[in-house]
């Protein structure tokens, strides 16, 4: 494994918080595995990185689809080992739940939490062999908090949480970091118009919370914050 380029991975890289953490890394030199359905998008902005572009590898990747995922990491097998994964890629579905269909929900279910569990489960062994690794997962402030009207996100935010923490205490004996992130409002597509419109100004900014999560990934010493709320300073929209 000693031969291997260590990399990040990080899920939904083509806009929002995604892009803005593929940035951020690449900036600090590390080799970023972005992932994403779009890989057009990545390859726009990261031509704009100038020397930093080199950083940056796009491949087109389905979270939901397992063998998605298992093109994408044996195509890997002899180049890169995935020291860290961030798991950000995410949809949702601002609906009440009774005008939610099922395969919207099926949909959202499949990317936001068996699309993470599938992408933990790819990179674990490896991490596990190496007593060393990463695993960040982007959440969301409806973990801890009731907000109507996206119920099957927070379901599927929800459960991954659940499914880190228990994670977390089965593979502190391997050296394993495993963080999860709960951002509240930022600015990004995610958003109707219309909410941006109204409450863009007290969104907190992707760039900024990329920023954050690097000092956070960053610190290599013998702590670790598990769990890290983040929220506008002037409260939820």
């Amino acid at each position: 494994m000693s031969d291997l380029k260590k990399s990040v991975w990080i899920t939904g890289a083509s806009s929002g918080i995604g892009k803005q953490l593929t940035i951020e890394f690449a900036k600090n030199g590390e080799t970023v595995l972005a992932t994403a359905r779009r890989t057009s998008l990545i390859e726009n902005y990261s031509k704009e990185l100038g020397e930093f572009s080199k950083n940056i590898i796009p491949f087109e990747v389905n979270v939901s689809d397992v063998p998605s995922i298992q093109n994408f990491f044996n195509s890997l097998s002899e180049k890169f080992f995935v020291s860290a994964l961030i798991n950000n890629a995410g949809i949702t579905s601002f609906k009440p739940a009774e005008k939610d269909s099922l395969q919207e929900i099926k949909e959202i279910v499949d990317t936001n939490l068996l699309g993470s569990i599938y992408a933990i489960k790819t990179v674990l062994p490896a991490m596990i062999e190496n007593n060393s690794g990463t695993i960040i997962n982007i959440l969301s402030v409806v973990t801890q908090k009731v907000f109507t009207g996206s119920s099957a996100y927070s379901a599927s935010k929800a459960g991954l949480k659940a499914y880190a923490d228990s994670l977390r205490e089965e593979i502190r004996k391997n050296n394993i970091r495993v963080i999860n992130i709960l951002p509240g409002a930022a600015k990004t597509a995610i958003w109707h118009t219309s909410v941006l419109e109204k409450h863009s100004h007290r969104m907190m900014s992707p760039e900024d919370i990329a920023k954050f999560v690097y000092q956070v990934y960053s610190q290599k010493n013998n702590l670790v914050a598990e769990e890290i709320v983040m929220r506008p300073l002037q409260g939820d929209i």
